[in-house]
């Protein structure tokens, strides 16, 4: 599917771009979204060496599994396929954490680390699992409990009250999340969405789930490492400081509620936002300093570990380039061409009848394809109709109930060389269409309240 939706953007753009005599604007557009591929690329990668480093950490010390146990009846319900003391858990457990907090510089990576976990249950290479297009459809929704970026667009243009969108935010991720999650369902038993039998063979000669490394030396870079099968029970010492991290975590935090004006307008909201943004703030340092903790204290040597998974970051990011470039090329390309402000216009009375307002309808059409572009345009709405407007919220709303669509398929499904995303692509506009609709929805009824 993602092949025909490439080549319809491609070729739309080049239509509607000569007729509009617009082919520089989108050349233009094109070679920017080939220079940005590079760059997102490489900007990744440090954090991507850090955050897999940890990982790494994590899953040596076996903390890994008790993420994956806490959450075991909920993950084993939208995951049966996965087994759960696999690695995937733990990582898809992180990464939806991550997502929830704001934390997207986290996020990425380990949800990358989650699809190279998922990718060794992967009995048909270059085909997405149930449990990828379960992963891409959560992540596509993104539950999210502090939508940082809108809440300060509002407040830099002097919203009275920007924390107001937390709240109609997280309905409308909860909106997209189950819409996303029930298309998926729903597709996934139509014969077309079904995985291929095409290579039964390849499928009966290769394993069903790789076998985890019994210890630390058998296990390579590439493989999921050995989860904590040779760590140490925690050391007494380690326990110690690991209470006291967690009550200066939570000093900090405090400090933090009390002495913060958010983001230029949260001071004035209710104390359990201040307090969850500045959760959010301390959440990474604190685990910067508690994983490599706990992990010496299970006998991990954590700065060999570290620097093993790292490597791995570096190699991931360099292998999504091909598949950014493609994306991001046809995105500018579609872009420039002028096809948004042309859908605009075409949708614009239709979407008017189920009370959409036409304003938004170029960030709605955006917001699957690129993120910077889609907070532009809403830096424009807020501009045009005013902070504390019913635009300038549903629009605010809109932003944070869900994720660049197609960014994620491309980023998240290229690390691992997925090239038939069966409902992947359908599940997640589905998500982002009903993000839409639910935040418009939302926000006019709290404005009437």
């Amino acid at each position: 599917m993602l092949n025909w939706i490439w080549l319809l953007m491609v070729v739309a753009a080049a239509m509607v771009a000569g007729f509009g005599q617009r082919l520089q604007a989108a050349l233009d557009g094109a070679m920017a979204g080939a220079r940005q591929s590079v760059e997102l690329a490489l900007g990744l990668a440090g954090i991507m060496c850090v955050w897999l480093g940890l990982m790494r950490l994590a899953e040596r010390s076996g903390l890994v599994i008790v993420l994956g146990r806490i959450l075991r009846p909920l993950m084993r319900r939208l995951f049966p396929d996965v087994p759960p003391d696999h690695p995937a858990m733990g990582s898809m457990v992180l990464n939806i954490g991550a997502n929830m907090l704001g934390v997207s510089n986290a996020a990425t990576p380990l949800g990358l680390r989650a699809m190279r976990d998922l990718e060794t249950l992967n009995r048909r290479p270059g085909t997405a699992t149930d449990a990828m297009c379960t992963f891409l459809a959560i992540n596509t929704g993104s539950v999210q409990l502090i939508p940082v970026t809108a809440i300060a667009v509002l407040a830099a243009n002097g919203a009275r009250n920007p924390a107001a969108l937390v709240g109609t935010t997280l309905i409308a991720t909860v909106c997209s999340s189950v819409a996303g999650l029930v298309t998926l369902k729903v597709l996934g038993r139509l014969p077309a969405f079904r995985p291929s039998n095409r290579d039964e063979e390849w499928e009966a000669s290769k394993p069903h789930a790789p076998a985890l490394a019994s210890n630390a030396s058998d296990a390579s870079p590439e493989a999921p490492v050995a989860m904590g099968a040779n760590a140490s029970p925690l050391r007494p010492w380690a326990s110690l400081a690991l209470m006291l991290l967690a009550g200066c975590f939570a000093w900090f935090t405090w400090r933090q509620t009390l002495a913060t004006d958010g983001v230029g307008g949260l001071a004035a909201a209710a104390g359990w936002v201040r307090f969850l943004q500045a959760a959010s703030v301390a959440a990474i340092p604190f685990l910067l300093a508690a994983l490599p903790l706990y992990a010496a204290g299970r006998g991990v040597r954590v700065h060999e570990e570290f620097v093993m998974g790292a490597r791995d970051g570096f190699d991931t990011a360099v292998r999504i380039i091909p598949y950014l470039a493609a994306m991001l090329v046809a995105v500018g390309f579609f872009r420039g061409a002028g096809v948004i402000d042309h859908l605009s216009r075409l949708l614009a009375v239709p979407l008017g009848w189920v009370g959409f307002p036409p304003e938004l309808l170029p960030m709605a059409l955006l917001r699957p394809l690129t993120s910077s572009g889609t907070l532009a345009l809403y830096g424009d709405v807020v501009k045009a109709h005013g902070a504390d407007s019913y635009l300038a919220m549903a629009g605010g709303t809109l932003f944070g109930s869900t994720e660049t669509t197609f960014y994620v398929i491309a980023v998240y499904f290229g690390s691992v060389g997925i090239r038939r995303t069966r409902h992947a692509v359908w599940a997640g506009l589905a998500a982002d269409t009903a993000g839409a609709l639910a935040a418009a929805w939302v926000c006019r009824a709290f404005m009437a309240a």
